[in-house]
C-alpha cells in the first residue's frame, strides 16, 4: 500500500538580489538556518531525519547538500543529496522527497534548494587548440546545435509569437510588487543578517516600467526577475507522523516532465496539463496558485492557457517582486503555497519551467491525515 506524504513545516530566507546582504554567504550558510528553523518549528529531533535533498544550479558542485547537513548539525550519517534541474530543481527536490516517503523507505525528509548568485563561480572551458581556457556563462542544456537558446532569447520569441504585449507584462509586474507590498509574510522567513523581508520589492509604477531597459524583444528589466541569493526548505513526513500536526498539508501529486528543448517557457504548460489530467482537478478549483515569474510573459502564458483565476495566483506577489535564486526558486513556490493554503484551505498548485525545456508542477491539499 502506497504511503502518503505531508509537509508539516516550510521555511525560507528572504530573497536578496545578487551582491546584497547575503553576498558573502556560502550555500550551506544560507541553508543551515532554514533547516534548523524547520526542526524548531516542528519540534523534530535531528536524529530522526532520514535525508536532506538540496537543489542548486549555479554553484561549483561538490554536493553542497553534505556541507548543509554538517552545518545544520544533522547526523553525520546523512550524506545529503544534491540535484541540479536548474529553475525546477527546488520543486523537484520536494517531489523526490515525497516519493521517498510514499515508497516507505523514508519517514522524514528535508527538501528544497539554496542558491548564491553572488558567489557563482567563473566557468572556464578547456580547448585543445593551444589557446587558454575560454570563459562561459552557462552550460549547454540540450546538446543540440542551434537548439539551446538562452532563457531570455527564448522568452522574447515566445512573447512575440503568443502576442503577449509589453504593456501586459508591465501590468503583471506592477501587480506582483503591489501584492508583495500589501501582504505580510514574515512567518515563513528565517532571519539571517537581519533580513526579514524580500528586499527587492518596491512600489513599481508604469512610469518606472517605461524607463526600464529593453533586454530582448519586448522583455525589459522590469518584467524580468533579478538574480538572487536565498534558501527554502520543506519538512516532509509520512502520514503517521503528520497526524500529530494540525497544520499538515498533503502532497497530492507531482510532475517532472519535459517538452520542446528550445521553448522552455511552454514546459510549464506541459507539466500543468499532465498533473491536471492525472488528478482530474479542474483549473478553477485551486484556492492558491504559485506560478514562477522568471518573466512576466511566462506567468501570463500559463494563466491564459488554463484560464486560472488571477486572484488566486501569486497572492503575495511572485518572483518579479522578490528575485530569482535559481536552484531555490521552485522550493520558494512550495513554501509560499504551503503558507497560503494555511489561510485559504482547499487545493493549491505550484508550477515552474527550466532551461532545456523542463517543467515541474506540484499539487498540495489541506486534507487532514
Amino acid at each position: 500500500m502506497k504511503n502518503t506524504a505531508y509537509i508539516i513545516a516550510a521555511k525560507r530566507t528572504a530573497v536578496i538580489p545578487k551582491g546584497g546582504a547575503f553576498c558573502e554567504l556560502k550555500i550551506h550558510e544560507l541553508a543551515a538556518p532554514v533547516i534548523n528553523g524547520l526542526l524548531k518549528k516542528a519540534n523534530i529531533s535531528r536524529n530522526s531525519i532520514d535525508e536532506l535533498i538540496l537543489s542548486n544550479a549555479v554553484g561549483g558542485g561538490g554536493n553542497p547538500a553534505r556541507p548543509s547537513v554538517l552545518a545544520s548539525n544533522l547526523p553525520e550519517s546523512i550524506g545529503g543529496f544534491t540535484i541540479d534541474r536548474q529553475c525546477a530543481g527546488g520543486l523537484d527536490a520536494i517531489w523526490l522527497a515525497a516519493q521517498m516517503i510514499m515508497s516507505g523507505t523514508h519517514n522524514i525528509v528535508i527538501a528544497g534548494g539554496a542558491e548564491s548568485a553572488s558567489l557563482r563561480p567563473i566557468r572556464m572551458a578547456i580547448n585543445n587548440t593551444g589557446a587558454g581556457p575560454i570563459p562561459y556563462d552557462q552550460p549547454n542544456f540540450t546538446g543540440l546545435e542551434g537548439r539551446d537558446p538562452g532563457m531570455l532569447e527564448s522568452m522574447a520569441e515566445i512573447a512575440y509569437s503568443s502576442k503577449i504585449s509589453r504593456d501586459k507584462q508591465e501590468d503583471w509586474a506592477i501587480n506582483s510588487h503591489r501584492k508583495a507590498l500589501n501582504k505580510k509574510i514574515s512567518d515563513e522567513i528565517i532571519d539571517i543578517n537581519n533580513q526579514t523581508k524580500d528586499s527587492f520589492t518596491r512600489n513599481l509604477s508604469k512610469k518606472i516600467c517605461q524607463r526600464a531597459p529593453i533586454l530582448k524583444g519586448n522583455i525589459t528589466s522590469a518584467t524580468t526577475a533579478v538574480d538572487s541569493d536565498a534558501a527554502a526548505f520543506c519538512l516532509i513526513v509520512n502520514e503517521e507522523i503528520a497526524k500529530k500536526y494540525s497544520n499538515a498539508i498533503k502532497i497530492v501529486a507531482g510532475v517532472s516532465c519535459a517538452g520542446t528543448p528550445d521553448a522552455p517557457a511552454f514546459a510549464t504548460l506541459n507539466s500543468i496539463k499532465k498533473i491536471l489530467d492525472a488528478t482530474e482537478i479542474v483549473p478553477y478549483s485551486f484556492n492558491a496558485i504559485e506560478i514562477m515569474e522568471a518573466y512576466a510573459a511566462q506567468a501570463l502564458i500559463a494563466t491564459e492557457a488554463f484560464k486560472f483565476n488571477e486572484n488566486s495566483i501569486n497572492r503575495s506577489g511572485g518572483a518579479l517582486a522578490r528575485g530569482h535564486p535559481i536552484g531555490a526558486s521552485g522550493a520558494i513556490l512550495a513554501v509560499r503555497l504551503y503558507h497560503e493554503l494555511q489561510n485559504t484551505g482547499g487545493f493549491g498548485l505550484a508550477s515552474i519551467a527550466a532551461a532545456g525545456g523542463l517543467g515541474s508542477s506540484l499539487i498540495l491539499s489541506c486534507s487532514s491525515p
